[in-house]
């Protein structure tokens, strides 16, 4: 028997697992419908990150001149995007993910929260495949890995921590206000210039810092980077900031996503 869920403390995540084919299903899915009809297919993912990179490198290294210390530009620059890119494909897609399938929402049921799941983790296909192409840079480039790649799954963790938790918020405001699908775009190109993809963290005023430091995918792709390349270490402010507001915002997102999903079917 259904019970409609009451107040803002019933997230019921239990229901995650007894749906786990359904979340590797829709997972499959979108994986699939990503390529379809295209010339180039999953090269895609391959082709982003490096006319980014490419750009990047023209602007901030021949232009503005700088430097990236003893990390080769192409593999500083490149290895920042592989999980600024996971972030924001995941985030863009969990936020469109229920305007996407409203037909299943009004038609079975199943809880909610299996639909930007799902969105988030067809990403990591993406991901995977210009790992692979960074891989080869490095071997190109003769960069050796560090002891601390260990540290990547963690750091790839809180990535989806930060877009499931944005996206759940997004989503769910994406049903009621369609200016939500004009807001993204324009919100992930700011988000990425704002934060050190092609620049390191070093270049920013010391005095600005701590303020800068507050955007989570700082520490994010800092630690990336630091992680499989060297580089400076990153500072413990930056991680604690990144991994608090990552998990505050994944927590509330979930309490809100909970509390609106009993509307979902009426507003779709």
């Amino acid at each position: 028997m259904l019970k409609p869920t009451k107040g803002w403390i019933s997230l019921n995540l239990g229901d995650l697992w007894q749906y786990r084919e359904l979340v590797y299903f829709l997972t499959w899915r979108d994986i699939l419908v990503r390529y379809k009809q295209t010339l180039l297919g999953a090269a895609w993912a391959i082709i982003q990150p490096l006319m980014q990179m490419v750009i990047f490198n023209f602007l901030f290294g021949n232009m503005a001149e700088i430097s990236t210390g003893e990390v080769p530009r192409t593999i500083f620059t490149f290895s920042a995007l592989l999980p600024w890119n996971l972030f924001s494909k995941s985030l863009s897609d969990a936020s469109r993910s229920l305007v996407s399938n409203r037909g299943m929402i009004t038609k079975v049921y199943f809880p909610r929260l299996v639909i930007p799941l799902a969105s988030i983790l067809s990403g990591l296909v993406d991901f995977l495949i210009a790992f692979v192409i960074l891989a080869g840079m490095m071997v190109y480039y003769q960069v050796s890995v560090t002891s601390t790649i260990w540290i990547l799954p963690l750091v790839i963790l809180f990535t989806l921590v930060l877009a499931l938790g944005v996206g759940l918020w997004f989503s769910a405001w994406n049903l009621h206000y369609r200016d939500v699908g004009y807001f993204i775009p324009f919100l992930t190109q700011f988000w990425m210039l704002a934060s050190p993809i092609a620049y390191p963290l070093s270049e920013i005023p010391q005095q600005w810092q701590t303020l800068y430091m507050i955007n989570p995918m700082v520490g994010v792709v800092e630690s990336f980077r630091w992680a499989l390349v060297g580089g400076d270490p990153v500072p413990t402010l930056a991680l604690i900031l990144t991994g608090g507001i990552s998990i505050v915002v994944l927590v509330s997102g979930l309490f809100y996503f909970r509390r609106m999903e009993r509307t979902f079917a009426d507003t779709v």
